[in-house]
This record gives structure tokens, C-alpha cells and sequence, in this order.
């Protein structure tokens, strides 16, 4: 029913049960070729267990009823998938803990769902520096405290924007690359089921699914899935002020940019609401509850958690949802952005005296320019 509104773009899908299916098949997939490969089992098991190892096979609601028993889906799933393997089962799961499997496969969701994520940001920031380069000069009323101030130039508004885009996009992408690890550690962290060769099929299994090599597991230190948290809730707020900044301009008393494709009303047929950035907005807004969500379950016990890791996972897949949702919703927004530099001038003039209306705001295309190098750089 709200999906439309508030699971808009590539997102979603990349979060979704059949995701989440396919990303734990394949962390069991290669981890039994990296076993093999150690010879800690036969290639002839883990080969089969690669053929076994198919979302089409399993059932996602199936494995979400019979994890009430577990506590977590991945036990049914390995129960399946030995049964599937036939002669090769006892090499399924081999030394693996049900969290090791869960948290991979949530970097993996993870990685996948920040590529459409980081493309609709980058959209967006484009969206910004061509508006920044066109109205480097287009004046108008600066407002603070929402009253009128000073003269600015939309171009500045613009290049603000375009900042803050792109630091939200770096910060992902260095969490992108840097902070989603593999995690294998076994029942309580120590690696012993693998012997001398832990280290090695750790960072085997990282180099197999193109995920960063951790110094240690990560069972119970979160920092991780904390920071991805934080990045991800920037993101989301810097989505919001842009599209804040929106709905403000395109009020009929303001006028001074509107939506080229409104949204209507069911009350009132004479409106023209600008549709993509209020529903940007009304998708930013969960993230900073979702964020709070994620650094609370951080507290975990000893070396597994007793239900902090479970609180994890709904947060965590809601929080991509909604700020990959906002992005695409942002990016709508600012692809169909009428920009009315009459208006701007207009209210300008009325809004100031003559002596305060003569300021020109000749440093602003300064400002402006720097954020267009800036951005030229970091693209």
C-alpha cells in the first residue's frame, strides 16, 4: 500500500526477502570453497554445496517460520541445505556460527543496496552544480530564522546543497569500502574450529565476496553496523534540507521554484504540490529513529548477544530503504526543478529597502565557484 511513496527506487529490492535468501546462500556457498581450498574439506563437497546453494530451491517464508524456533533463519536454512547436499551435508556450515552467516550476508545486502543509494546521491549532486553554475549570479532574498535577511544568490543555495550531497557521498562510500567486513569467527569468536588455518580462510572469504578483511570478528563490537548507521542518517538529513528548501520556495507566497510534474489533491483541485520533494522528506524523516534504533543495540554481552543482535536487523533493513527511497525521491525532485528567477528578483524588491536591495552579493559567486571546483575534484 505505501510502497509507491516510501519504498521508492532500486533500494528496496536490494534489501528484500529473495535478497537476503540469496546473500546468506552464497556466504554458505563460499565458505565451503574457501574451506576447500584449505583443505579443511573436499572441493567435491563444497562443489555441491555451490549447486545446492540456490535461492529458487528454498522457500524465504519457510525459513521465516521455522526461525521462531532458532531465534534466526539461518538455522533452517543450513538444516535445508544439508539435506539438499546430500553426501556433502556435514561440510555445510562447516565451523560457521549462525551469526557469522547473518552478519556477511548484511554486509553484502548492505553493499548492494548503497550502489543504487550512492548513483541517486551522485544524481543529485549533478542536479545541485548545474543549478549552482546557472544562478551563480541569480539574486535573490536570503533567509534566516525564516524571515528575510539579506540578498543571496540561488546559485549559493545551490552550491550548499551541492556540499553537503557530496560529503554525505563520500562518507558512504568510505564506509562502502572500508567498514563492511566478513565475519567468521565460530561459536564464541576464537576461530578454533578452522586450526592454523582461521586467518587465512577469513581473508579468503573476504576476498571472494569482495568485502573488507576484519582484524577480528566482530560479534559483539558493532562499530561497524554503527557507523553505516551514522552515514546513512546523514545522508538522510542532508537529503531533507534540500528538500525543506524546496517545499519553502514552492509556497504560493514565496513562488520562487516549483515541481514540473505536481501532485494533485482529492480536497482541492486547484493544487500543485511539489509531490517528490515532501515525500523525499516524509522517507528522510524515519532515519533519525532507525539510527538511535542501531546505536542502542550496540550494548551486546560477552561474545554473543542475547537479543541486541536480533534488534539489529529490522532497523538496519528499514534504515537503507528509507534513505535510498528519499535520495530517489530528491532526485526526482531536482530533475523536474522550475527555478523562477523573476519571482527571486521580485520578492527581493519588495521584501527590502532600497538601501539594503543596492547590496550585491558579489562574493557569493566566489563561494560559489569554490564549490563547483570542489565537487569537479571529488567526482
Amino acid at each position: 500500500m505505501f510502497d509507491g511513496v516510501l519504498a521508492r527506487g532500486e533500494v528496496a529490492a536490494a534489501v528484500g526477502d529473495d535478497a537476503w535468501l540469496t546473500a546468506m546462500l552464497q556466504v554458505e556457498a563460499a565458505l565451503a570453497q574457501v574451506q576447500a581450498f584449505s583443505g579443511l574439506i573436499p572441493q567435491a563437497d563444497a562443489d555441491a554445496i555451490a549447486g545446492c546453494a540456490r535461492a529458487e530451491r528454498f522457500d524465504a517464508a519457510d525459513l521465516g517460520a521455522r526461525a521462531a524456533a532458532s531465534g534466526n533463519p539461518v538455522v533452517p536454512l543450513v538444516e535445508t541445505l544439508r539435506v539438499l547436499a546430500g553426501p556433502a551435508g556435514p561440510s555445510v556450515h562447516l565451523g560457521a556460527t549462525s551469526q557469522d552467516i547473518l552478519d556477511t550476508a548484511g554486509m553484502l545486502i548492505a553493499a548492494q543496496a548503497l550502489r543504487p543509494l550512492l548513483a541517486d546521491l551522485a544524481a543529485c549532486a549533478e542536479q545541485a552544480a548545474r543549478l549552482a553554475r546557472e544562478h551563480r549570479d541569480t539574486r535573490m532574498i536570503g533567509r534566516t530564522l525564516l524571515r528575510q535577511a539579506v540578498p543571496t544568490t540561488f546559485g549559493l543555495k545551490a552550491a550548499g546543497w551541492l556540499s553537503g550531497l557530496d560529503a554525505a557521498r563520500r562518507r558512504l562510500e568510505q564506509v562502502r569500502r572500508e567498514r563492511l567486513a566478513v565475519q567468521l569467527g565460530g561459536a564464541a569468536g576464537t576461530l578454533a574450529p578452522f586450526g592454523d588455518e582461521g586467518p587465512d580462510v577469513v581473508e579468503g572469504l573476504a576476498t571472494l565476496l569482495g568485502l573488507a578483511e576484519p582484524v577480528l570478528p566482530w560479534h559483539t563490537e558493532r562499530t561497524r553496523v554503527a557507523e553505516l548507521a551514522g552515514a546513512l542518517g546523514a545522508a538522510a538529513g542532508v537529503v531533507a534540507k534540500v528538500a525543506r528548501d524546496l517545499t519553502l520556495m514552492a509556497q504560493d507566497e514565496v513562488d520562487e521554484a516549483s515541481d514540473s510534474t505536481p501532485g494533485g489533491s482529492s480536497a482541492m483541485p486547484h493544487k500543485r504540490n511539489p509531490i517528490a520533494a515532501v515525500c523525499a522528506l516524509g522517507c528522510a524523516a524515519s532515519a533519525p529513529g532507525l539510527v538511535a534504533s542501531l546505536l542502542a543495540a550496540m550494548a551486546h554481552e560477552h561474545e554473543r548477544a542475547a537479543g541486541a543482535w536480533h534488534a539489529e536487523w529490522r532497523p538496519l533493513r528499514e534504515l537503507l530503504v528509507c534513505t535510498g527511497s528519499a535520495a530517489s525521491w530528491l532526485r526526482a525532485a531536482l530533475e523536474r526543478l522550475l527555478v523562477h528567477p523573476d519571482v527571486m528578483r521580485a520578492n527581493l524588491t519588495r521584501g527590502l529597502s532600497g538601501a539594503q536591495s543596492d547590496e550585491s552579493p558579489d562574493a557569493a559567486g566566489v563561494l560559489v565557484d569554490r564549490a563547483l571546483q570542489a565537487h569537479a575534484k571529488g567526482s
